[in-house]
Formats: structure tokens, C-alpha cells, sequence
């Protein structure tokens, strides 16, 4: 039995080098995919694209999906009713979906149209959407509305934020997503961490695709669309709805828009363990959105406006230069890249490698030619460097087993430590949010920002452990309890600096 353990070790021992130059290729290519990232980073601190006020109020149907919400629909349908766009522009829709509370009532009471759903074997917001849409077409029809607004039951909307996605729809935008704000930013550190996560989004990723005039994406809620988008229907249904519709209009050719004068508030969990059942959730949600959607993705980087379900017409083709249709298409396939790069989950993908090569081979190889002077205090992030320069500490081992099983534990010792040094590096995105974004968070103690600052890394650790763990896990969507009573009025009256 040894002497068949010692030739397997041998024999995965012998193909490091080679495993380990297409380790060292697959992280540099992926490094070249990303580097664009750096670009929309600076674009995105100092632009973002600018809507000219509109020339006409267009007609907009609110969606409201809401699973007993009575404490914080009601905040809702005020700030709409708040808005300074004309109201009999306005119909607001609520999907009372599946309960057992008195949502509808309130909904009603404020001049909402509800329609109530019971069907508890399909459960996602999805599904809530798609009763409602077949409502609307049944009782009005999707073409009385020339746009669709969708929000969660807990948002908050500041009185300007129709007019400022009227600008954009009118400019001709078909889908828009807006600023989103948190309402509980500074109830406790779990819900900083989301609302850093959210300005982190518009920082690093919309206001640069706005201005570049691609595509962003859509996070759940607080976005608009054409009419055209849902002409056959809401068919999105899904655990993370949103991913799926980002990519199904991309792939069809659509550019997804991003307006920063129009700022909405939700509200963000408490809890550490309701937390991590929604990060659970999304972190499925992602995966299969991923499997579902990758294909569309890569056909339209491929082939372009070939297989576009969107295409142009003959009239638009002719009327369009060769030169514009190239740049067209262009722009569309590097929207589609865009999009596939923020589907694609590279934490499961860079574990597998790691566990694989680093883990495995590696240890393997170290069973053949021992260790010799391992850097436990690696410099290759910049607290190691500095770590570096005052602890030294060299593993050597000879070859046998004892190098082997070392290998192993010095391989996971440099992947925590590598983790521990980029907790630290990530507090400067923190640190640049809350001095960039000063004017729009609202106002907090010093002592608050000190701590958040400190807590804010958290958000991705939870996010990749949970991935890990959706790879095995059958989620199930299980509802997110809203509590604030917070009203728009008292995000008013509270200020922001």
C-alpha cells in the first residue's frame, strides 16, 4: 500500500512544473480579462453621464411585489405619492404575494391596485412579478404604459426620482437603473456593509458603463424599463431575477443605462443570520444565472448582432453607415463580455485551482524535493512586504511524508494569510466611499465610520464562503423581514452632510 501511495505522489509530483505554468497562465489571463476594471474605476470617481431634462412626461405603471409588508409599504406608497411628477401619469401596482397579513389593505388604502397571489410552490419574486404583468396585460394591457418601474416593498423615493428617470427613458434609454441609497446605513455593521457594497457598485461599475455608454447592470430593484422588454410577458423567475434580465436584454442587444440624479433608499438586514440566508441565496441565484445565461452571452461576443433576437431592421440597417454598424456591434459584443465577466463566478473557479495545483500537486511535488526555504511572511501583498521586513520565518523539510502533509498546511497558511493582508487592503475602499460619497450618505458619527470601515471586508468574505457553499446546498427563497419605520420624510429632515 505505501509503495502505491509513493507512486502516486510521485507520479502527480512530476507534473507540477507544467500544471503549475498553466496555473500561473489561467491567473494572468484572467488578470488581462479584468484590467479594464482599472479604467471604469477612475471613470467612475470623477464622471457619470448626464441626462438633459425631457421634452415629455411619459405614462409608467410601479410594480410592487410585496409578501407581508405591512410595515413598510405604506413608507413606500407615500414617497410616491410625494413625487413632483403629474400623478395621473402614474398607476401603481402591488402583488400581494402569498400573505397572511394586511399588505393588500394598506396597499389599497393608499391607492395602490393590488392583486393578491397565493401559490406557495413558487415563491420568488419572480414569479410575483410574472402573475402581475399577466394582470396587467388581462385588465389594461402592457402597451397602456410606455414604462415599468420596479421596486421592493421596503424602497423610499426621493420626490425628484421619476422626473430624473424621465429624463433618461426620454432620452431614449430602454432599461435604467438609479442610485441606491440605505435608509439603515448606520443601524449596525451589517447593514453598513451592504449599503458600502451598493455605492461600491455605482462607483466602480455604473457610473463608468454610463458614461462609456454600455451596459451596467440591474440589482433587484429601483430600475426601469420599456414596454417593449415585457411585450410577451415577465418570464424571469429565478432565485436573483435581476442577473437574469441583465443578461437576457444584453444578449439581446439592449444597453442598460444608469442615472444618478434619480436616488432611491432601502433597507438593509440587521441580522447576521437573515444576512447570510439572503448571501446564500444570491450566491445560488448567481451560479445558476451563470449556467442559464452564459451561452446567450458568449454567442453575442462571438457573432454579434447574428443571432440578436433585437436585430435591426433592413429601414435601420440602411440608414445606418457601414462604420456605425461595425461600432454598434462592437459596443454590443464588449457589453456582452462585460456582463459574462461579472456573471462568471472566478472564486469557485480560482479554488478549484488552487485546491488542485497548490494543494494537491504542489504537495505532492513537495513530497519528492522536501521545502526549502518557504517564505511564510510572503511580500507579494503590500502589509507582507512590510510584515516582511520585520518577521522572517523559512520552512525547510526533506522529502518524504512529513513534506507532504507540511505542504499542505503551509499551502493553506499562505492562502489566509494572503486573505488577512487584502481584509486590511480592502478598508481603503471603504475609506474612498465614505470621503467620495460624503454628501450622500447620510450623516453618522466619526466613531461609526471608523468601525464600518473596519467591518466593511466582511461583505465579500461572506459572499465567496457562501458561493462555496451554494455549489451543494438546494436553496430555497425564504422571505427578508422589513422592520424600519423609517420615512422618507425623516431621511429629509435627518440631512446628509
Amino acid at each position: 500500500m505505501l509503495n502505491i501511495l509513493n507512486n502516486i505522489a510521485t507520479a502527480i509530483g512530476r507534473t507540477y512544473e507544467t500544471n503549475k505554468s498553466i496555473y500561473d497562465f489561467i491567473g494572468l489571463l484572467f488578470g488581462i480579462l479584468g484590467i479594464y476594471k482599472t479604467f471604469y474605476f477612475v471613470i467612475g470617481m470623477f464622471f457619470t453621464r448626464k441626462f438633459k431634462p425631457a421634452k415629455h412626461q411619459h405614462k409608467y405603471a410601479i410594480l410592487i411585489a410585496a409578501r407581508n409588508e405591512k410595515n413598510v409599504i405604506g413608507n413606500l406608497l407615500d414617497s410616491i405619492s410625494k413625487q413632483d411628477y403629474p400623478s395621473e401619469l402614474l398607476k401603481i401596482f402591488v402583488v400581494a404575494d402569498n400573505c397572511t397579513d394586511n399588505t393588500a389593505e394598506i396597499a389599497r388604502k393608499k391607492g395602490a391596485i393590488c392583486y393578491e397571489r397565493f401559490d406557495d410552490n413558487h415563491k420568488t419574486k419572480g414569479y410575483a412579478l410574472e402573475f402581475l404583468f399577466k394582470q396587467i396585460e388581462r385588465d389594461y394591457g402592457i402597451k397602456s404604459f410606455e414604462g415599468y418601474f420596479i421596486f421592493d416593498a421596503d424602497n423610499l423615493l426621493k420626490s425628484n426620482y421619476i422626473t430624473k428617470m424621465n429624463d433618461a427613458f426620454d432620452a431614449g434609454e430602454k432599461i435604467i437603473t438609479s442610485y441606491r441609497n440605505t435608509k439603515n446605513f448606520d443601524e449596525n455593521w451589517i447593514a453598513s456593509t451592504y449599503a458600502l457594497h451598493w455605492i461600491r457598485s455605482i462607483r466602480t461599475g455604473h457610473r463608468a458603463r454610463s458614461v462609456l455608454r454600455l451596459a451596467t447592470n440591474i440589482q433587484g430593484t429601483g430600475f426601469l424599463f420599456s414596454n417593449e422588454i415585457v411585450k410577451n410577458g415577465w418570464h424571469y423567475t429565478s432565485l436573483t431575477e435581476d442577473r437574469a434580465l441583465t443578461a437576457d436584454a444584453v444578449s439581446q442587444g439592449y444597453m442598460i443605462s444608469y442615472q444618478d440624479e434619480a436616488e432611491f433608499f432601502d433597507e438593509q438586514p440587521t441580522s447576521l443570520k437573515i444576512a447570510l440566508r439572503q448571501r446564500l441565496r444570491w450566491s445560488k441565484g448567481h451560479l445558476l444565472a451563470f449556467v442559464e445565461t452564459a451561452p446567450k452571452l458568449l454567442l453575442n461576443i462571438f457573432f454579434g448582432t447574428k443571432f440578436l433576437k433585437n436585430k435591426w431592421s433592413k429601414q435601420e440597417r440602411k440608414s445606418k453607415k457601414l462604420s456605425q454598424r461595425f461600432l454598434e456591434s462592437l459596443k454590443q459584443r464588449f457589453a456582452s463580455f462585460d456582463i459574462l465577466m461579472l456573471q462568471t463566478p472566478f472564486s469557485v473557479i480560482n479554488l478549484c485551482r488552487w485546491l488542485l495545483v497548490v494543494v494537491i500537486i504542489h504537495s505532492c511535488y513537495t513530497y519528492i524535493n522536501g521545502i526549502e526555504d518557504f517564505e511564510l511572511i510572503s511580500k507579494s501583498t503590500t502589509l507582507g512586504g512590510l510584515l516582511h521586513n520585520w518577521f522572517s520565518i523559512k520552512v525547510n523539510v526533506n522529502p518524504g511524508y512529513n513534506a507532504l502533509l507540511i505542504g499542505v498546511l503551509v499551502a493553506i497558511w499562505a492562502r489566509l494569510f494572503y486573505r488577512f493582508c487584502m481584509y486590511f487592503a480592502n478598508m481603503f475602499t471603504a475609506i474612498y466611499l465614505f470621503i467620495i460619497e460624503d454628501a450622500r450618505i447620510i450623516k453618522m458619527s466619526f466613531k461609526k465610520k471608523i468601525l464600518y470601515t473596519i467591518t466593511w471586508p466582511i461583505f465579500d468574505i461572506i459572499g465567496r464562503y457562501t458561493t462555496y457553499v451554494a455549489l451543494f446546498k438546494k436553496v430555497t427563497w425564504k422571505q427578508i423581514p422589513h422592520e424600519s419605520k423609517i420615512t422618507i420624510d425623516d431621511l429629509n429632515s435627518r440631512g446628509k452632510k
